[in-house]
């Protein structure tokens, strides 16, 4: 099976990729947030922007960013259809008690642009560091020990859990199974998700008592090698700046 790596452009040498892992998560942190409230179009036009061109300062290929977000915007882009036809105001377009309101258009044209940049800087920032160099820098800054332990375990066993699904689901097909929309096939498709489930359970309690065997206690012993320049705190300043402008600018432009 072919994995979606989302390090897999980690290799990579940019002014991105160059940055100390803790100072671009902090960086990026602030960033994204600063992104997601930007109150007007006009401010979520210039994070995309910026979002963007921090994309192609990382080098990351845009085939990669895409193939990533799209499953993402799948739930997003809803939004555009959604957000007009619930918010009260200036109608565009009526038929009956329907209405498709200019507010509303607004509304959700704000939320999907705001959006976009959030998932480019998230796959920026995942995309150019490997993810055991984010997990070590996560550790280091003092995230609690079990997210950081649940984020390495998710991500290094969901491919896994992937791998078994797609066997049970070929043993099906091998025996004939087609998917129907009847009460019968989705029955099926509950069995499957309960052997899964199970499976899962069974392989958790195998891997918890090999590490128990090893010597595990709980608390992830982090080794890392990370050290901060003058260059890597220039760069936070002024990623930071540039998230504190975000949220100036429709302030300067009013």
């Amino acid at each position: 099976m072919r994995y979606p790596d989302i390090d897999k452009y980690a290799w990579l040498d940019s002014p991105i990729h160059r940055l100390e892992p803790r100072i671009k998560i902090l960086s990026f942190t602030v960033l994204i947030f600063s992104a997601v409230f930007v109150g007007n179009i006009p401010a979520a036009l210039l994070a995309l922007a910026v979002a963007l061109l921090i994309l192609i300062l990382s080098r990351l290929p845009v085939r990669f960013v895409l193939q990533r977000s799209t499953p993402i915007l799948v739930f997003v882009l809803p939004i555009l259809l959604l957000m007009p036809l619930t918010v009260p105001g200036t109608p565009i377009w009526s038929a009956g008690p329907v209405a498709f309101t200019e507010e509303g258009l607004s509304y959700a044209v704000l939320i999907t642009i705001r959006a976009v940049a959030a998932i480019v800087l998230v796959l920026t920032l995942l995309g150019t560091q490997r993810i055991e160099a984010t997990l070590r820098a996560l550790s280091l800054l003092r995230v609690p020990g079990v997210i950081v332990q649940m984020l390495f375990f998710t991500y290094r066993y969901i491919y896994v859990m992937m791998d078994e699904f797609l066997s049970i689901w070929s043993a099906m097909r091998a025996k004939g199974y087609t998917l129907r929309p009847n009460r019968y096939g989705l029955s099926i498709i509950g069995n499957l998700v309960g052997m899964l489930l199970v499976k899962s359970y069974e392989r958790a309690e195998r891997v918890y008592r090999g590490m128990v065997a090893r010597g595990y206690c709980g608390k992830p012993i982090t080794v890392a090698p990370f050290s901060i320049t003058a260059a890597d705190c220039f760069a936070c300043l002024l990623l930071i700046g540039i998230a504190g402008g975000l949220q100036v600018y429709p302030l300067v432009a009013l």
